[in-house]
């Protein structure tokens, strides 16, 4: 009986891709050197920049906490004018060319009151009232509106003899109200008293 052999299968060809057996030549030492800065590089870029940032960020943070601790641990007016964000939000128009401006901010969870002294002109009060809401025809004579309370917290008083006269300009929630007391006694140059109070 004849056993017929089948034919020897060929030895199974790997494919160029598949092939380890390529011994792997050692990398040149200035392609290494460059590959190790770039990777030095770029982990330079990804940690260093967002580190950088965080540090000028909380070196900014910082003064500006610093900046608002000096500012409110001041005790009674400051002579200077309100910084003009604190102007737009507690609407006191402080007019040009106002001479002798002080100002004082306290603030609580429930209010916060702006107060602010300015010597003006007659236009200047007249420009004053307007864009406050309200005229020259709205103060009443002999009235004094800033109460005694917000006087003795910064240290006003409004002694007889003089021409008082005041208003209050009452503004829809959630705008501030403003008490505007004018010691008209120099009518060209009136001395202005006013105490805006909002409740955030």
């Amino acid at each position: 009986m004849t056993v017929h052999q089948q034919p020897a299968s060929p030895p199974e060809e790997r494919l160029p891709e598949e092939r380890h057996d390529r011994p792997r030549l050692p990398e040149d030492r200035g392609r290494m050197l460059r590959r190790r800065w770039l990777t030095a590089v770029i982990i330079v870029l990804l940690v260093g920049i967002p580190a950088g940032y965080l540090v000028i960020s909380a070196g900014q943070s910082r003064e500006s906490g610093l900046d608002k601790e000096r500012e409110s641990s001041v005790v009674g007016l400051q002579d200077n004018w309100p910084s003009l964000m604190k102007r737009r939000v507690f609407e006191v128009p402080v007019p040009s060319g106002a001479s002798g401006v002080a100002y004082y901010e306290t603030s609580n969870w429930r209010t916060s009151r702006l107060y602010v002294q300015f010597t003006t002109t007659a236009t200047g009060l007249d420009a004053f009232l307007a864009e406050s809401g309200t005229g020259r025809s709205a103060l009443t004579p002999g009235r004094i509106t800033v109460s005694d309370r917000d006087a003795d917290i910064v240290g006003w008083t409004f002694p007889d003899g003089l021409s008082w006269s005041g208003t209050t300009v009452d503004r829809e929630d959630p705008r501030p109200s403003t008490d505007i007391t004018v010691d008209l006694t120099d009518p060209a140059f009136p001395r202005v008293f006013a105490v805006s109070t909002t409740s955030p």
